[in-house]
């Protein structure tokens, strides 16, 4: 426990003063012993809150953050959570996912039993997790607590400091040189004073005391830092705000228009363009194989600006945007990026055109556009109205032979109409209608509209199909894509703020690293010369300094001489 009194120079100084703050003088039982020890030196001895001999209970959370011990033991932790979020794929990074389930069977299948556990766990999801941003904001706490409970004392020394310090002070420093002085003591000093401005000290002079000074400003390069971390920090959590940070996956086909979400921005696939490398570009090991040489989106970005969320109207969409997305050359708008990630070589039926037929002439009675993925509820061809039922993306039996669909994309969509018009029963007639042109298809198709027939919904007067669908060997009446490209939607408004984070954070690294904060105190008393120096680092410098500046007042010594802690060897 420290034991402080008021000190012999007259100052009264804090509970918990190592060094007097003004004289310097030894104030704790253990230093006061009569050797030449040098001085810890760490804040000049002045007192921290963290040093309280009776704290109360904020005093004990304030110690706790202070603490150096605590804030390495909070970053090994974070860095051990960062790492387990290395092991496996994170969630965020998987495209096309957005069920826990979904996510549950991937890592089931791609990992295993592993897998399984990690995803339990909540390791998939570890840079979201709750723990995780504790850590961050417990790192973020010890440095704003460890910086104030530093600074503030390191400033109240170093702003006022004394020039004539206690000579027990100054002969427990770094560098020590004692001498008897002859001669004109004032004019030796005013010499000594010039040299060290030289060596772009600042000097003060008092009563034949000296104290010069260079550098103070390294002092608070630790701290410059720590306001950069904290920056950094801030800005990492802040991307927890929604609409601070987005990155998402987005999939789109040929032609295909979708809403990015979370935001009133739409975004549409005019056109992808896929190029390889030719047979005589390619390397001798990769030829015969297809390298691609180019990718990118023909994109146009939208804003919604009427009914956007209106469950009836179609929303009003005007265009803000257009750019040929290509990896590294991204479409930007307000914050709003959208990458090239990948693609995937997948036909995929975007619209049909059917015609509904007499099934008895094979004429055509109208026709009408039917989207694979985003179908109307009602069409009007002809004299007839055709109302959706029923609508199966990827159409299947189940074990009891009931119609259901595997998943939400559109692999094999069926549709189910009534059909309501002339020559039909009051309640119309039910068809279905399967537009892939596959064996299956056609066989779901025919026993369907058969087992509708049998009860009685179904005459078979009608008839839904397109209409030459081959024409010179290319398909009609259809649109179809050939490739689904994935888009990587980013938002990050707070990336302007870590790199200003990181950029203080390197000032302040530089300043301590580059910079050594350099102290000369000098006292005469009669004739004899008392000199102590003390730096944070590099006490070769600060020996070279002195030794220079006595060479050229006419006192000659050797460096090694200076160092206190050779001298007590």
């Amino acid at each position: 426990m420290f034991q402080n009194t008021k000190c012999e120079c007259g100052h009264q100084n804090p509970v918990g003063t190592v060094l007097c703050e003004s004289c310097g003088k030894p104030l704790v039982e253990d230093l006061l012993v009569d050797d030449n020890t040098p001085l810890e030196m760490r804040y000049d001895g002045v007192a921290r809150r963290s040093q309280k001999a009776n704290p109360h209970i904020v005093d004990r959370i304030w110690n706790f953050f202070s603490s150096v011990k605590i804030a390495v033991y909070l970053i090994a932790l974070t860095l051990l959570g960062a790492s387990l979020g290395t092991i496996f794929q994170q969630e965020s990074t998987l495209i096309n996912m957005t069920e826990n389930s979904e996510f549950a069977a991937y890592y089931k299948e791609r990992y295993g039993t592993l897998g399984v556990i990690y995803h339990a766990l909540g390791l998939s999801r570890t840079y979201e997790s709750w723990w995780f941003i504790l850590l961050l904001v417990m790192i973020g706490t010890s440095l704003v607590v460890c910086s104030l409970d530093r600074v503030l004392p390191l400033y109240r020394a170093l702003s006022k400091q004394q020039i004539r310090k206690h000579l027990q002070f100054i002969n427990r420093q770094q560098v020590v040189y004692a001498e008897t002085l002859h001669g004109d003591q004032e004019q030796w000093l005013q010499q000594f004073g010039q040299q060290l401005k030289r060596k772009r000290y600042r000097v003060w002079k008092e009563d034949g005391a000296l104290l010069a000074e260079k550098n103070r400003f390294s002092r608070w390069g630790p701290y410059i830092n720590h306001i950069g971390l904290i920056l950094f920090l801030l800005a990492v959590l802040a991307r927890g705000i929604p609409a601070w940070h987005m990155d998402q996956y987005l999939a789109l086909y040929e032609g295909e228009t979708r809403q990015i979400p979370d935001t009133n921005y739409y975004v549409k696939n005019d056109k992808f363009i896929v190029e390889y490398y030719n047979e005589d570009e390619l390397a001798e090991n990769q030829k015969g194989t297809k390298v691609v040489k180019l990718y990118e989106t023909k994109a146009r970005l939208y804003e919604c600006t009427e009914a956007c969320d209106d469950p009836i109207k179609a929303p009003v969409l005007t265009e803000v945007e257009q750019h040929d997305i290509r990896v590294n050359s991204a479409l930007s708008h307000k914050g709003l990026k959208l990458y090239q990630n990948s693609f995937q070589e997948r036909v995929r039926f975007i619209s049909v055109t059917p015609s509904l037929m007499d099934a008895t002439s094979g004429k055509a009675l109208g026709s009408f556009d039917l989207l694979m993925d985003d179908p109307k509820e009602k069409y009007e061809v002809g004299d007839y109205v055709l109302t959706l039922n029923d609508y199966y993306p990827d159409f299947t039996l189940d074990e009891q032979s009931r119609p259901m669909t595997k998943t939400r994309d559109p692999n094999n969509p069926a549709f189910v109409f009534r059909v309501e018009g002339p020559g039909l029963a009051s309640k119309g007639e039910i068809y279905i209608y399967f537009p892939m042109p596959s064996e299956t298809s056609k066989y779901y198709e025919k026993i369907l509209n058969d087992s509708f027939k049998q009860r009685g919904d179904n005459t078979g007067k009608l008839a839904i199909r397109v209409e030459n669908p081959i024409v010179d060997g290319k398909m009609n009446n259809i649109k179809y894509s050939e490739y689904t490209t994935y888009l990587n939607i980013r938002v990050d408004r707070a990336m302007p703020y870590i790199w200003v984070g990181a950029a203080i954070s390197m000032i302040g690294l530089i300043m301590g690293f580059y910079w050594q904060h350099r102290r000369i105190w000098l006292r005469i008393d009669g004739d004899k010369l008392s000199l102590g120096g003390h730096t944070n680092k590099n006490s070769f410098g600060l020996r070279a300094d002195v030794t220079w500046a006595l060479g050229r007042t006419g006192i000659e010594v050797s460096p090694k001489s200076l160092d206190n802690r050779r001298n007590l060897r």
